[in-house]
């Protein structure tokens, strides 16, 4: 067990730890503010304060992890070997950089609480982020920080023998959509049909009486391939169906369509299967709990994990609606059209409500590889490489990597093509 010893321990100081050295370290951690204790603990040990005691292994601390609240923080990006830090330590730290308060700012997401510019659906912008500004954002700097904690743990404690974490993948495949043509009732048949007409869509107006007479396969019923795959793997999918009733965001098949209750039931008996929450489940928790109360019923089971439409997130309040529910696992923060790491890491964290200076029982997962993002790079190889490079990062330090794919995003569409081979591309990863 590492024994840290300092003058306050508050809970900002315990997660923050807990994450470093027990998420990613695989090593207890304890806290003490006596002194005797300290000297008396024989394993790995720390002081974590303004002043070292005496020779010990010693990191200098910033006042954040000992403040209440939210202040306006004076943050110095600088480079650090490979990558950045931020809250300079001093020369007789023996890490030049507080690498816990920083961990702590990136995790908590305490800059999307302070004042920032929005997109046109409300979402905190990668633009924004310190990560995007000072070119960190493609790296899971809190895992990295980490190891570099480990390796001086290693120098300080030759005779510790450390544990290592293995890479683990989590694909997820987000379904706002299960058919483009089918079920879709007759009005919006009928509109689809006009919309085709009016706009010229010819060889789409073609396609979409293929598939309703039975002749050819829905574009976004990419299912059979998926559950294929599913066999093929050793881990689980997690599958996020969206059931939420039909409005100008949200425009999947009605849930009172048997088919569809039946393709979920289909899906749940290979993946996981969560919740996709609709548009105006965000504000709305009475709509939320309307849609999780609906999943459970058909897939038998609690719900387990949501993922917000459009990867909308109003901290503190969609995150403890979710908690409110008794909704343990959330797959919502990601940027949608930047690759990256949003909390600056690749292992599962608990959210800390900085209102209530709590850890939640809310356990995140943070994707780090949207679809849509890759649109940006024009040919396939350029798509490849910034996949590649990305797994490379999490792979580095035996993190989670969490790619988020469409079911529509396995189809033919000339938009999404080759999209099946960077998927077999991820999956191969852990072959």
């Amino acid at each position: 067990m590492l024994l840290v010893y300092t003058h306050k321990i508050t809970p900002r100081l315990k997660y923050t730890f807990k994450h470093i050295c027990k998420r990613i370290l695989n090593i207890e951690v304890g806290f003490t503010s006596k002194v005797e204790d300290f000297i008396a603990h024989n394993s790995l040990k720390m002081s974590y304060t303004k002043k070292p005691l005496s020779s010990e292994f010693f990191v200098r601390s910033n006042n954040l992890l000992f403040e209440q609240g939210l202040s306006d923080i004076d943050i110095t990006v600088q480079q650090w070997d490979e990558t950045k830090g931020f809250f300079p330590t001093g020369e007789r730290s023996d890490l030049p950089f507080d690498i816990f308060a920083a961990s702590f700012y990136l995790l908590s997401r305490y800059e999307e609480y302070l004042p920032h510019v929005k997109d046109d659906y409300g979402r905190f912008m990668a633009q924004e982020s310190l990560a995007y500004k000072h070119r960190f954002l493609n790296q899971p700097i809190v895992d990295i920080w980490a190891f570099k904690l480990q390796d001086v743990l290693k120098k300080r404690f030759p005779d510790f023998i450390f544990s290592e974490r293995s890479f683990k993948l989590q694909p997820i495949i987000d379904v706002p959509m299960a058919y483009y043509f089918r079920k879709k009732g007759l009005l919006r048949t009928i509109g689809g049909t006009l919309s085709d007409i009016g706009r010229f869509k010819l060889r789409q107006l073609y396609q979409r009486y293929s598939v309703l007479m039975g002749f050819k396969r829905d574009p976004y019923d990419t299912f059979k391939w998926i559950i294929t795959k599913q066999k093929q793997c050793d881990f689980k999918f997690m599958v996020l169906f969206l059931i939420g009733d039909y409005s100008t965001y949200d425009k999947n098949i009605s849930i009172n369509k048997k088919e569809f209750v039946s393709l979920i039931k289909s899906v749940a008996d290979y993946s996981d299967v969560g919740l996709k929450a609709s548009y105006f489940a965000l504000e709305n928790i009475s709509v939320l709990k309307k849609e999780k109360l609906k999943m459970e019923s058909i897939i038998n089971s609690e719900l387990k994990a949501v993922r917000h439409s459009f990867s909308k997130l109003n901290l503190p309040k969609s995150y403890r609606n979710l908690i409110e529910l008794e909704i343990n696992e959330d797959f919502s923060m990601g940027y949608v059209d930047t690759l990256g790491f949003r909390a600056g890491t690749c292992t599962p964290f608990q959210w800390y409500d900085l209102d209530y200076e709590v850890q939640t029982p809310l356990r995140i997962h943070p994707y780090h590889c949207l679809d849509y993002a890759l649109l940006k790079y024009d040919s396939q190889l350029d798509k490849s490489e910034h996949l590649q490079k990305l797994m490379d990062e999490v792979k580095a330090v035996n993190g989670t990597f969490v790619p988020v794919f469409h079911n529509y995003t396995f189809s033919n569409i000339e938009r999404w093509k080759g999209y099946k081979a960077l998927f077999n591309l991820i999956i191969e990863t852990v072959e």
